[in-house]
């Protein structure tokens, strides 16, 4: 089953709130986007942002330049219907990360919470990585949320991978300079915890 495949199964399958990484409200991703994007007119990506709120809540919050990507055209439709008529404020992208062409130097800011672990291939890590290095402007900041070392081995049927600041930030290079880290948490809707690692860089 490719990537498309399984995505739009679990998402046809599965309320937004069934899932294990659904959070009413990512509380992290929030505040280190509102003090690395201080500007309400910074152009934003949010990457698998499919049926996430956290487009909901940069909409409230007054950011007026947001892109969400995901694989799924099923999981944007949820959001789509969710926000209404705000929708047509948002730019929407339905492809695979590593695959799809993302305008160059577009970005201020790329925020990342749960796709990255999903690449356990070398290749496809650094398909990821090449496409951040293109479309976010020199200097423009770089989320990325993962499961953390203490974090699940698998999540939605698929084997992922667990990193430290340390090791994720290897992954993307010098070219990014690591401002901070951190680790989450997260509380699952039936009542377990996952831990989260996030990293907050500069692109260089």
């Amino acid at each position: 089953m490719d990537v498309k495949t399984h995505w739009e199964k679990v998402y046809t399958t599965k309320a937004p709130e069934s899932v294990s990484w659904y959070r009413a409200h990512l509380e992290t991703s929030l505040a280190l986007i509102e003090r690395a994007a201080v500007a309400r007119s910074s152009s934003i990506i949010d990457i698998g942002g499919g049926e996430s709120t956290l487009v909901d809540d940069l909409l409230f919050r007054g950011y007026q330049n947001l892109t969400v990507l995901d694989v799924s055209q099923t999981a944007i439709e949820v959001t789509k219907k969710r926000l209404g008529s705000t929708a047509e404020q948002v730019r929407w992208l339905v492809g695979d990360i590593v695959e799809i062409e993302l305008e160059p130097h577009a970005y201020d800011l790329w925020h990342d919470r749960a796709v990255f672990h999903f690449l356990t291939i070398p290749e496809r890590r650094l398909a990821y990585v090449r496409q951040v290095t293109r479309a976010v402007k020199p200097g423009g900041h770089v989320i990325v949320s993962t499961f953390g070392p203490e974090g699940p081995t698998k999540c939605s049927g698929l084997e992922v991978m667990r990193y430290d600041a340390e090791s994720l930030h290897g992954e993307f290079g010098g070219g990014f300079r690591l401002v901070e880290s951190s680790q989450e948490l997260h509380q699952t809707p039936f009542g377990t915890t996952q831990q989260f690692l996030y990293c907050y860089c500069r692109l260089e």
